[in-house]
């Protein structure tokens, strides 16, 4: 049984009855696109909504006799806007025929990991000697089974375009120290540890997060779960049409990235509102756009 498949709705599905609906995905699909695999055989992949921007997707291949094998399958949910323009890699799972986008997202501070949704667009783009080297650009979706909201921090307008002043030169240095720039490096080490004195002083006497706007973390040994605090920007209540369990959609920005994030209403502590930040651990998920 899948972890995330409460975070769509399907918080006491059994396993009987996620062996009907793939049957039914299958059969019936809302979506479906094929192409040839890594290995040349005929590979599927079949998707159903059921709610807006989210369902399941089943993927596998075709024998000889036409006849479809089911490989797996993984609860998705689809992103607004884009999300990142950086330069992305496609890498291979080993065990499947899955994959994953990774990129340097100096934004974020770490290496940006997702689990590619648009595997089949891919594959065929590869198989026509298409350039699927060079991709720039992916959207950004996430599902999350741990939650909850926080108040936002008070921040005056003036200290706003402050803080926005020092992240434009932050970004600006990182991309120079990214070319070997050596001053921009020595500038980045100093204000780290200008960063580290000033944080260790305000720590004894005040709470972490009202410190920390937003946090983008790794969580646990899976490369494309984090743990992350950012502000909501939107958020609207669905309804799974199949078990009437309510989930909340929310836009959340990290870090100036923007992804959105789907959350059973059961898994998460508060009530979210713009304006509010939302905190929790997310699988994050991603379409390239090719």
């Amino acid at each position: 049984m899948h972890k995330f498949l409460r975070a769509i709705g399907f918080s006491e599905i059994r396993k009987r009855d996620l062996e009907l609906i793939t049957e039914d995905i299958i059969e019936h699909p809302q979506f479906m696109k094929i192409t040839r695999d890594s290995e040349g055989n005929e590979f599927a992949e079949f998707q159903k909504e059921y709610g807006n921007g989210f369902g399941i997707t089943v993927r596998g291949t075709f024998d000889s006799e036409e006849k479809f094998h089911m490989e797996y399958y993984y609860p998705y949910a689809c992103g607004d806007e884009i999300s990142t323009q950086e330069q992305i890699d496609i890498e291979k799972h080993a065990e499947k025929e899955s994959y994953a986008g990774v990129c340097d997202e100096m934004r974020l501070g770490v290496t940006l990991i997702f689990y590619l949704q648009n595997v089949a667009e891919y594959l065929a783009q590869k198989k026509h000697h298409l350039d699927v080297d060079n991709i720039r650009g992916a959207i950004l979706s996430s599902l999350s089974v741990s939650g909850k909201i926080l108040l936002p921090i008070e921040q005056k307008e003036e200290r706003e375009k402050e803080l926005n002043h020092k992240h434009e030169k932050r970004s600006r240095l990182l991309a120079e120290a990214r070319e070997g720039n050596e001053a921009a490096i020595e500038s980045l080490t100093i204000e780290d540890m200008d960063t580290y004195s000033s944080l260790s002083k305000r720590i004894t006497k005040e709470d972490v997060f009202s410190i920390v706007a937003s946090t983008f973390m790794p969580y646990g040994i899976e490369s494309d779960q984090y743990a992350v605090l950012g502000e909501i920007l939107e958020f609207e209540v669905i309804t799974n049409e199949l078990t009437k369990e309510k989930i909340y959609s929310m836009n959340v920005e990290c870090n100036d990235i923007i992804f959105r994030v789907l959350i059973n209403q059961k898994d998460l502590l508060g009530e979210p509102a713009v304006g509010r930040r939302f905190k929790g651990n997310i699988w994050m998920q991603g379409t390239v756009c090719l």
